[in-house]
């Protein structure tokens, strides 16, 4: 596949979710400058590229954490430009942030029960998510401080789970992870997706984000810079060269 295929944008239009023109930044300091982003229903999108190219600020841009300055959200045809994050749920968008994702002092059931609080029966959905998570059911009655790093991140991505959404925005789901457990956070990614839930990653460690995304875009200098499937961006060398390491 050649580079310029790589470098096209393309429009989707059928997507589940969309952002057009983002730009977004903090006090006087610009740092996205017009990206674009589709997620269609179901899939798995990765965000990646090298230090400083936005992708932190675009998580938090396109859950309300950060405001717009402008461009627009879209999910299932619902406007989100002016949603803030405390609402996005209630549009069908969950959010596991990297750091604090938890709620340290309160037990496991605890933390699911947070999740849940727009549910009116949550026992159901609980159920669910403790076979998609059976480590988290032998856990239940402890506290989120004691579980390992990569019990935590579990716990968040189900507690993130409980509403049911439709897409979760998962940001460096493999930070502090040793590779086995890298292994192991991604496979319930797929796992999530194959329940129903689209998924978008800003990840650093691209090699096993692409092991089960779809598709992907390079972001840099607040800017879209490429954007494929994930086997062609794999097969890349401009790709390799520029951000894969080999």
């Amino acid at each position: 596949m050649g580079n310029q295929d790589l470098e096209t944008i393309p429009v989707i239009d059928n997507a589940l979710f969309s952002a057009r023109d983002i730009e977004a930044g903090y006090g006087e300091l610009q740092v996205l400058h017009g990206v674009d982003i589709d997620i269609r229903q179901n899939e798995i999108v990765l965000v990646f590229g090298p230090n400083g190219a936005g992708k932190s600020t675009l998580i938090k841009a396109l859950y309300g954490r950060l405001p717009l300055w402008s461009g627009t959200i879209e999910i299932n045809g619902s406007d989100l430009s002016d949603v803030r994050s405390n609402q996005m749920i209630e549009h069908g968008i969950g959010f596991v942030p990297q750091t604090e994702n938890v709620f340290p002092n309160l037990t496991v059931s605890e933390n699911l029960d947070i999740g849940a609080i727009h549910l009116t029966d949550a026992e159901p959905r609980r159920a669910e998510l403790l076979e998609l998570f059976p480590q988290l059911k032998q856990r239940v009655t402890q506290t989120a401080e004691t579980l390992s790093g990569g019990e935590q991140q579990m716990l968040a991505m189900a507690r993130a789970l409980m509403p049911n959404p439709d897409l979760l925005f998962i940001d460096e789901p493999s930070a502090g992870l040793s590779p086995q457990l890298i292994d192991r956070t991604f496979d319930h990614i797929a796992q999530i997706r194959k329940n129903g839930t689209a998924v978008l990653i800003i990840e650093q460690d691209i090699h096993a984000a692409l092991s089960v995304a779809d598709r992907g875009y390079v972001l840099e200098m607040g800017e879209n810079r490429f954007e494929g499937d994930a086997v062609n961006i794999q097969k890349s060398q401009q790709i390799r060269d520029l951000y894969l390491g080999r």
